[in-house]
Parts: structure tokens; C-alpha cells; sequence
């Protein structure tokens, strides 16, 4: 009897994922309990097949440019960082960029994923400047820059608000605002592993307000550390209300704005962490786990159309069956990548194993830009040696 009652509920819960409803936490925490895995890719391959019918998985070339190591947020899963005054700390300087954007030209990029610190003395007229001449030198260079922790460190300098800080990095150069810094989305775990970052609702304001002005952004989720399941899931559904207001228009944001483009979930990772070393969190996420979070994550997020596998911290075979179990996206070649490498992410992509992964998982690979629109392949372009 038990199980007939079981039956007949995931038969209904899964029912109503496929005709695009809005599950709540409750419901999607019993489908990840109770749920086999190949029922789970079964739904969110299908669900996928609907949102994204070109069939194809896209992957795009950039490269993740840091704009300084120094920081005094303090996350407890960050050994990037530096504080002020450390003999490694550094903020790179324009023969810098200049040399590496050359190089990711060479290699087919288009984009820079510019990231940072928060420097305590880097405010607002600081990444301005920055943008202004990244794009005087490099007009047809995209700038996928900063993020939510960063505006709002920025603002706080300042003394302003995030709509002002946004209006000005726009017109500086900002093209799109990565999801960064959003861990979980709940300030019990944040003031765990990253305290001195914005708080959940100011992370999710930032990026309202980002649609708001119509700049396209991500959405992210690092997880595997000290979250509970269901903070899990108030995650994702604190996602889809943001993505909500962008898709169906609500206070002062007309309908018809993209939001977030894409949700990628990433595992923690542990090597030499505070929070391990400190607390004894290790990530224990599995194969099995992370495809399952995958497939909720097209189950529970119907209004996000692109779902990105994170190679770069499960490996390429775990991401390939993601590909059957709702993701769409292979993300990036990461020409460079510095932060969650420094955590002990191992893996790498060229453009050539990229796309030989993904045609091996059975798939045709598209390369695309930030905004999901499709690119020809660069006539002339160098080829990394070798995977790195």
C-alpha cells in the first residue's frame, strides 16, 4: 500500500513538472528522496527536448581574467584571495590584459569572465576606467564581469545604490553579470562559508535590478558543504521568483526581459579550504548526486531555459550523462580559470576535446556567445597544445 501511495504521488508530482507548474521545495525534495535516478533524467531530458529543441549542447570560449586576488570577504572555501598588503597579493594591470585578451583572440574568444576580489580601495570610477579602456582597446570584446558580491561591495564604497553602480558599469562596458558569489542563497549557510559577502536578498535585489535595466545575467549554486537539502531547494525556488519577475513583468520591470540566461550548480571543492581544514566540511557529492541535482535543476527551474554542466568540477564523464539527464550547456573552455582551480578543480577543456566530448555523449556541439546565440567557428584560430 505504502508504495502504491508513493507511486501515485511521483506519478502526479512529475505530471505536473512536464506540463511546466511550478513545483514547490516539499515537492521537489520528495522527487530527489524518493524518485528513481533514470525516472529523474527521463523527465528533465524530456523537459529539455521542450525548452531547448535545437537539440544541439552549446560551449563557448573565453577566459576567466582576474582583476585582483586582494579581498576581505573571507569566504572559508576560497584560497584565491589575499589580503591587503600580502607579498602575493596583486591587481593586474593593462599590458596584462592586454596580453591575455590577445591570446584568447587568437584561441576564438570573443568574452572575458572579469572577476575580482573585494579590494577595499577599488570603488566605482576604478572599474569604470577599467571597462572604458578594455573597450576602447577591444570594442567587440565581450565583458561578463564582476557579479552580485561585487556590485554590492561597490555600492557600499560608495555610499549609492545598485541601480546607480549598474547604470555606470553599463555604460562602462558591463555587457552581463555572472551569477557569482550566490553559494546558497540562505544567510544561516552564508554566515557560515562566506560572511563577508552580500546576504541572500541582496544578492537576488542585485540581480532584479540587473533585469531591470535589461542586463542579461547567470544564476549559480555551489553546493556540498554545509547546506541542508531543503536550502537546496529554497535556492532554486528563490531563482525562479527572481526569474519570474523578469519573464512575466512585475513592479517597475516590463514583461519580455531574458534574466537569467542559465543556471549552473557546481559541487564544492575542498582541497586546503578553511572550511575544511577548520570545520571539517569535505565534498562528498557523488557522481549520482550531482545528475540528480542536474535533472531537479530542469525539474524546478521550468522559466530558466539553459541548464550548464560543470565539467570543471565533476569531470567530463559525469558532465556527458548530465547531458542526458537535463542540461543543455557544456559552459566554457575556461582559457584560464584561477579561483576554483585553486580548490583543486583538476579538470580541462581545449576547443577540440571540448567538442569531442560532447559529440562522444552524442550530441552535436554549438559554439556560442554569452547570450546563447549561435557562432560560426573562427576561420583562423590557434589550438591549445595540449589540455590544461
Amino acid at each position: 500500500m505504502y508504495f502504491c501511495i508513493i507511486y501515485m504521488k511521483l506519478s502526479n508530482v512529475f505530471k505536473k513538472a512536464l506540463d511546466f507548474k511550478f513545483l514547490s521545495v516539499e515537492e521537489g525534495m520528495f522527487l530527489f528522496n524518493n524518485a528513481a535516478l533514470a525516472e529523474l533524467m527521463l523527465v528533465a531530458d524530456e523537459l529539455r527536448k521542450k525548452q531547448v529543441p535545437h537539440g544541439k549542447v552549446t560551449w563557448i570560449i573565453d577566459r576567466n581574467l582576474n582583476t585582483t586576488n586582494v579581498c576581505i570577504a573571507n569566504c572559508k572555501f576560497c584560497n584565491f584571495y589575499r589580503i591587503p598588503g600580502h607579498p602575493e597579493s596583486y591587481i593586474t594591470d593593462i599590458e596584462t590584459y592586454k596580453r591575455k585578451i590577445d591570446e584568447t583572440i587568437r584561441y576564438g574568444g570573443e568574452q572575458l569572465l572579469l572577476q575580482g576580489g573585494h579590494h577595499p580601495d577599488l570603488g566605482l570610477s576604478y572599474y569604470v576606467d577599467l571597462f572604458k579602456q578594455l573597450k576602447q582597446l577591444y570594442p567587440n570584446v565581450k565583458l561578463h564581469a564582476l557579479g552580485p558580491p561585487e556590485v554590492a561591495h561597490i555600492t557600499k564604497l560608495e555610499k549609492s545604490t545598485h541601480r546607480e553602480v549598474l547604470i555606470a558599469l553599463r555604460e562602462a562596458g558591463l555587457d552581463s553579470l555572472p551569477g557569482a558569489g550566490a553559494e546558497i542563497l540562505n544567510d544561516r549557510v552564508r554566515r557560515l562559508v562566506s560572511k563577508g559577502k552580500c546576504g541572500a536578498q541582496e544578492w537576488l535585489d542585485i540581480m532584479h535590478e540587473a533585469h531591470k535595466l535589461n542586463i542579461t545575467t547567470s544564476a549559480t549554486m555551489m553546493f556540498g558543504h554545509v547546506e541542508t537539502l531543503e536550502e537546496r531547494f529554497e535556492h532554486l525556488v528563490k531563482l525562479r521568483e527572481v526569474q519570474a519577475m523578469a519573464n512575466e513583468g512585475g513592479k517597475s520591470l516590463p514583461a519580455g526581459r531574458q534574466g537569467f540566461l542559465a543556471f549552473i550548480p557546481w559541487t564544492f571543492q575542498d582541497v586546503d579550504t578553511l572550511l575544511t581544514k577548520i570545520r571539517g566540511v569535505h565534498n562528498l557529492i557523488t557522481a549520482e548526486e550531482y545528475i540528480r541535482m542536474i535533472a531537479i535543476s530542469r525539474i524546478m527551474l521550468p522559466n530558466i531555459k539553459n541548464i550548464q554542466a560543470s565539467w570543471l568540477t565533476v569531470g567530463k564523464q559525469v558532465a556527458q550523462l548530465c547531458l542526458h539527464a537535463g542540461a543543455n550547456d557544456f559552459g566554457s573552455i575556461m582559457i584560464e580559470e584561477n579561483v576554483v582551480s585553486a580548490a583543486g578543480a583538476p579538470h580541462r577543456f581545449t576547443s577540440k576535446s571540448i567538442q569531442q566530448a560532447i559529440r562522444d555523449a552524442g550530441f552535436e556541439p554549438q559554439l556560442r556567445n554569452q547570450q546563447y546565440e549561435f557562432r560560426e567557428m573562427p576561420e583562423m584560430m590557434e589550438e591549445q597544445v595540449v589540455d590544461y
